[in-house]
């Protein structure tokens, strides 16, 4: 007899593994276990849930699938945390983002500092080519745990006045408001790629590993660029939400 009062005649087995899958997930979003803990080995949880070992690891395989812990068989399996939700039909900053989840944003700077437009980032940024923007390469975090690579470039007026600014623990659109420079509108491109080498190295993961790519432009009230970004997310670890409506769309209309 188990610990929910079910006998070992094989028909148990398969709620089992579900059951000790649920247990460890409610463990993960209650905080008792936090990214980068232990999970309970094979052996104490077959003690704990009276099933066999074969048991343990499909509730452990179900779990490495989802993305909620790491590991192999012959390496301890820990926990990667819960997927963080971004919503994408509002501009919000990194750093109030990570903050509404009730956790701490931070920054590490790669690189900052003036270089020359290219012709791309010239007519993104509404600049000739060869005149000065400011280049930002960062590594952001929560609670410490690296989530994505910043690479933005701003027009030289923009860039010059982030000079002054802490980037480790600050956000950039809070700075820039408080300057009189408000990100009010922007378009985003959201993609999938696989890490490079300098991307693999910065957030500490395997080379190829899945990234979400968002490229992004931000204006002002009137229109004036502000900023063009390449940000690289950790897959397993970030989704983004958008919400719509079909009240206003042409669809609507045409299904009325």
């Amino acid at each position: 007899m188990d610990k929910y009062g079910n006998g070992h005649n094989g028909t148990a087995e398969p709620t089992l593994h579900r059951r000790i899958a649920d247990d460890l997930r409610r463990q993960i979003r209650a905080g008792e276990l936090r990214a980068g803990d232990s999970v309970p080995s094979e052996h104490a949880l077959q003690a704990s849930f009276a099933v066999s070992r074969g048991t343990v690891r499909q509730a452990l395989a179900a779990l490495r699938t989802e993305g909620l812990i790491s590991g192999t068989r012959g390496s301890p399996p820990r926990v990667n945390g819960l997927t963080l939700t971004q919503p994408l039909d509002q501009l919000v900053s990194f750093s109030a983002w990570i903050e509404s989840l009730g956790q701490r944003a931070t920054g590490r700077v790669v690189e900052f500092g003036p270089r020359l437009a290219s012709p791309v980032e010239a007519e993104a940024l509404g600049c000739r080519p060869g005149e000065p923007v400011f280049h930002l390469i960062r590594v952001r975090y929560a609670d410490d745990e690296p989530l994505l690579v910043e690479r933005t470039t701003f027009p030289e007026r923009i860039g010059a006045m982030l000079l002054e600014v802490d980037l480790r623990s600050h956000s950039i659109y809070a700075e820039l408001t408080k300057r009189g420079m408000v990100v009010v509108a922007a378009r985003q491109v959201i993609g999938a790629m696989a890490a490079g080498k300098e991307d693999a190295r910065l957030l500490g993961v395997a080379l190829r590993a899945p990234l979400l790519r968002a490229r992004r432009r931000g204006y002002d009230a009137a229109g004036h660029p502000l900023e063009i970004a390449d940000d690289r997310y950790l897959a397993d670890r970030v989704n983004f939400t958008i919400e719509h409506g079909v009240a206003a769309s042409g669809v609507a209309r045409r299904l009325s």
